[in-house]
């Protein structure tokens, strides 16, 4: 018998049945990843499975003493208490005087007062009554397992540590079943191992939900997907479930195709004239309404998105280019020490590192918007820069997802050509009865698709991306990826998914464990398989540059000179190539043509040779 079964289940949601009919099961020691995309309900139906909200209709049906655990998607704005309380709250009301007990034994010191003794005895007698000298000793341990501190107070602590500590909370009571909404969010990518390692040893069942796909690869032997208002069961793992869905959808859209021709059939038959209809057959009229009914019940596959960037005119070779940076915040190590990079068009970097180790710092260095200790920043020519980390603010809560959006218009211009906003949203996976929604009402994971959706109507050359994977369902993560791939411009982003690293990025930035920032090659594995190597060959910048020779004052003079050329080559290179675009063009003379056409490639190798002079020059300084 399975631990937990659900029976018929129906929620509502502005007056529509967000799902109905549901039906399964947990059993012992599972791992179900339940999934779906954005606003199909999975946070809805995991909390009704937690016993935290009741549905509409239908029934949970429970084996007795089941313990449940619920580690939620939000890490509340104030945890003002410290690690070992609200690990202790856990175990609900037992919990409180563990807690009381515990800060006084810790306030005790060499020679307690006569008060503070006889709040201990107080302490320790409410703990008596409560049986919890065994979960004292429980928290305790579970504390040191976690590696935390548990007089820690925990409004001090990164986001990714006040997730261990939640963690730590949820599993105290050793549930049967425990709940997991996103569960790596806020953690960083050694934290993500932990957390793997630690939920392998876990006994009981766990059902999670998550957007992480390496994690769900990991941890997941049972797939739960949610789609259309129905669930699925599927034993296998990620990959096993990736392949068959395929073949299924592909089925699916075959058996609907034969339908709909046979619907039409019955529906020309129907339209027949007087002649038809004297001598129409009964049976086969109730059986036109029978499909009639069959086919305003489906509820069809929603259409894939196609996200767009909104391309700006093309930037020079160059990008950024970065030496010698250091940076720190005063009285200690430096976050960042002799760091050099060169940012090329089309580059597509990622920067990656536990949390609160600078990764947006160094953004903001590298975009200009923060100066270096030491160092130089030299950005190239026509830089239009998107930052998807500004947009979090500029939501108006008080408006919907379309006025959000197009700001007063019913149009927006991407490429050149102009779009209806309820048009331009549903490629960005809304309906548009949601795109007529307040965004109050839309889920973490709709959240970030707007803000993708408002960032990309933004012509730019230059993405910068801090953490945009946060929430997302696999299919709209997927779809990010193409669209990023497909991007001619560079991007440099921030994220802790682990195949969206690998499925973009042509170059990652570490903060590795040394303390070093190194470039490597490649995403996020092959940052994996290079850095043992490379972090004992540590780098000699300082002492290469002072083993190099000086510039003279002519080359001096030719390097300051070199920026302004390269724009201008550049600028005479955008006017010709205006000019080819224009109508009409190739219907001149030849020679005329190929006049054109030998300036363009005599511009271009000047521009090349420009950009090389630079970087000997610069790297002669």
């Amino acid at each position: 018998m399975g631990l937990l079964s659900a029976k018929n289940l129906q929620i509502n949601f502005s007056g529509q049945a967000l799902f109905s009919g549901l039906h399964l099961s947990i059993a012992k020691g599972e791992r179900i990843c339940l999934v779906g995309r954005n606003g199909t309900g999975k946070s809805t139906l995991m909390k009704i499975l937690a016993g935290q909200i009741q549905a509409d209709e239908g029934e949970i049906i429970r084996v007795q003493g089941l313990k449940v655990s619920m580690l939620d998607q939000a890490v509340p704005l104030k945890m003002d208490s410290s690690v070992f309380e609200v690990i202790a709250e856990g175990l609900g009301e037992i919990g409180s005087p563990l807690a009381t007990y515990h800060r006084i034994q810790e306030n005790l010191g060499d020679q307690p007062s006569a008060k503070l003794l006889e709040q201990l005895e107080k302490a320790q007698h409410h703990v008596d009554e409560v049986n919890g000298w065994e979960h004292l000793q429980s928290i305790e341990k579970l504390a040191l397992k976690m590696e935390l501190d548990p007089n820690a107070t925990c409004q001090t602590l990164s986001a990714g540590l006040k997730r261990r500590v939640l963690l730590a909370k949820s599993l105290l009571t050793e549930p049967d079943i425990l709940f997991m909404d996103e569960p790596t969010n806020h953690l960083d990518l050694a934290a993500i191992g932990w957390m793997e390692e630690s939920l392998g040893r876990h006994h009981g069942a766990i059902f999670f939900v998550t957007h992480d796909r390496q994690f769900l690869q990991n941890m997941a032997d049972v797939i739960l997907e949610l789609d259309r208002g129905s669930i699925k069961r599927y034993e296998m793992n990620y990959q096993s479930y990736l392949n068959l869905r395929e073949d299924e959808l592909r089925a699916e859209e075959h058996q609907q195709a034969l339908f709909d021709k046979k619907l039409a059939q019955e529906e020309a038959w129907i339209r027949q004239g007087i002649k038809a209809r004297r001598t129409r057959n009964e049976g086969r009229v109730r059986n036109l309404e029978k499909l009639r009914s069959e086919r305003n019940d489906r509820r069809s596959q929603k259409g894939k998105g196609k996200l767009q960037v909104h391309e700006a005119e093309q930037s020079g070779r160059i990008v950024i280019k970065a030496q010698n940076l250091t940076h720190g915040f005063g009285g200690g190590k430096d976050l960042i020490a002799g760091f050099e990079t060169t940012l090329y068009r089309g580059d597509k970097v990622a920067i990656v590192g536990p949390n609160g180790v600078g990764k947006t710092t160094l953004i903001q260095i590298l975009l200009g918007q923060l100066k270096p200790d030491q160092g130089t920043i030299k950005h190239g020519t026509h830089l239009e820069v998107a930052y998807f980390d500004q947009l979090h603010s500029n939501l108006d809560p008080n408006r919907t997802v379309y006025e959000n959006v197009g700001n007063g218009s019913d149009f927006i211009h991407i490429n050149g050509k102009s779009k209806h906003v309820l048009g331009y949203l549903q490629d960005f996976l809304f309906s548009p009865e949601r795109a007529r929604g307040a965004i109050t009402t839309l889920s973490g994971g709709e959240r970030n698709r707007l803000l993708l959706a408002k960032l990309f109507t933004r012509p730019a050359n230059v993405l910068v991306l801090d953490e945009p994977t946060n929430d997302l369902d696999v299919e709209t993560l997927e779809l990010l990826e193409e669209t990023l791939l497909a991007f001619n411009g560079t991007i440099l982003f921030v994220s802790h998914d682990r195949a969206f690293v690998d499925n973009v990025a042509t170059s990652t930035i570490a903060f590795d464990d040394d303390g070093s920032v190194r470039e490597y090659v490649g995403g996020y594995n092959d940052w994996q398989r290079q850095k043992g190597s490379l972090q004992n060959d540590s780098p000699k910048i300082s002492k290469e540059k002072s083993n190099v020779s000086q510039l003279s004052d002519s080359e001096r003079k030719e390097l300051h000179n070199l920026p302004s050329m390269i724009d201008k080559l550049e600028t005479e290179q955008e006017e010709l190539h205006r000019k080819m675009e224009s109508q009409g063009f190739y219907d001149k003379p030849e020679k005329e043509v190929s006049k054109v056409l030998d300036k363009l490639k005599t511009l271009e190798k000047k521009a090349e040779d420009a950009y090389q002079r630079w970087e000997t020059l610069e790297a002669n300084i």
